[in-house]
């Protein structure tokens, strides 16, 4: 049996039993939920403690190799122009968008708070940072401390800036340390798949508390998100992707769709960019686009381009705001945007590891990261309309710059 279906036959579990024990005051239950509840607590702290090392790591080794590489030259600097757009954009639109939809999804917000434990009640809500303190927040006077503290974002930009000063190391001690760094960040990707080998339990134990406590508002809850970010994901290369490689590649419908096709194909299959790959390289070389595109551009997008992950994090963020009731400021929307840019480049290539990516998404909000088992449990459908995005926005990508470089 595939972990994926045992991870969903550990979420219906824990959500059937969950219900059974809704409301019940015996000692069994009571038991059974002081169980479930450490036990989901230990899965998620597990997940978390990766976090931090996994995205810097994959942040340096990426924008080190990316901007040390000689080949990067205009066609990669367009590329990355063209695919950070593309994510701002993917982003903003679906928070605009997901906000208001998921505003209409029905949860019980005494059950939210019991959700978020019994401080929450009582707590007033902060102030929201300024726009002044928001951008002072993100270069904190200590990076190691910012990373004791669990500060994504600070820890994001300065993994960034600092791949981006390692480019400019003399060649031998720079390729010492991206070895390292890769090697680094090759660990904490098998590491997180063995953490994924839990994720039964982990769901199991999440579902149970969180099904007693919202009823079968909890499913619904959870089937409104999958039918959003599907179709959100849809629309994002109905409405953006294809326009952007029709109009800005000088391509017909007809042609830009068969550029595509066999790619997508794999992708949909396959919920991997890579192994869908090959097929891009194929359909480039097939439609005569230069040697630097099909054999640079290409690799390097399906390997960190992931364009559908920047509609399916922002989505997955308002909805667990949504189930734990968690106003989100501008200021949260904010840094849910400026992370899911950034975030995405960090995606492990492992399933379920564009949910994995989404902790850091997660934490620069101030959202509970609780939820993220609840996910990860049904990812499985959204994965193979998220791949189909992101080998979209990688043929997008060549299309639009098939006639700008030689």
């Amino acid at each position: 049996m595939s972990l994926t279906t045992r991870v969903l036959l550990g979420l219906v579990a824990g959500f059937l039993i969950g219900l059974a024990l809704a409301g019940s005051s015996s000692p069994a239950a009571v038991t059974a939920l002081a169980i479930a509840a450490p036990v989901g607590t230990i899965f998620i702290n597990l997940i978390r403690m990766t976090v931090i090392p996994l995205v810097a790591s994959m942040l340096v080794a990426s924008v080190g190799s990316m901007a040390a590489s000689g080949a990067l030259g205009r066609a990669g600097l367009r590329a990355a122009g063209v695919a950070v757009v593309l994510l701002i954009l993917a982003a903003v639109g679906t928070i605009l968008v997901a906000q208001p939809v998921l505003a209409r999804v029905q949860i019980d917000q005494t059950a939210a708070l019991a959700l978020r434990g019994p401080a929450a009640a009582s707590a007033a809500p902060s102030a929201a940072p300024g726009v002044a303190q928001w951008f002072i927040d993100l270069v904190p006077q200590n990076v190691f401390k910012a990373a004791a503290d669990g500060a994504i974002l600070p820890i994001i930009l300065f993994s960034v800036m600092f791949g981006i000063a390692l480019a400019r190391v003399p060649e031998a001690r720079r390729a010492a340390t991206l070895r390292v760094t890769q090697g680094v960040a090759d660990a904490m990707q098998r590491l997180v798949a063995g953490i994924l080998q839990l994720a039964p339990l982990g769901v199991f134990a999440l579902a149970m508390p969180l099904a007693s406590k919202l009823g079968l508002a909890a499913a619904g809850a959870v089937a409104a998100y999958l039918a959003l970010v599907v179709v959100l994901t849809v629309l994002l290369g109905l409405l953006v992707l294809y326009p952007l490689g029709i109009i800005g590649g000088g391509m017909s419908t007809s042609e830009f769709s068969t550029l595509c096709a066999p790619a997508q194909a794999v992708a949909f299959a396959s919920r991997s960019s890579l192994a869908a790959l090959p097929a891009m390289v194929e359909s480039a070389e097939r439609a005569e686009m230069p040697p630097v595109l099909s054999g640079f551009v290409l690799p390097l997008a399906a390997s960190v381009f992931r364009v559908g992950a920047a509609v399916a994090q922002p989505v997955g963020a308002l909805f667990l705001a949504r189930l734990y009731g968690v106003a989100l400021s501008p200021a949260q929307l904010a840094s849910i945007v400026f992370t899911t840019v950034l975030a995405t480049f960090a995606v492990p290539g492992i399933p379920g590891g564009s949910v994995i990516a989404m902790v850091p998404v997660l934490a620069a909000a101030n959202l509970p990261i609780d939820g993220i088992g609840i996910l990860l449990a049904v990812d499985t459908i959204p994965d193979m309309f998220r791949t189909t995005a992101n080998v979209t926005g990688s043929l997008t990508l060549a299309a639009v710059l098939r006639k700008r470089v030689s």
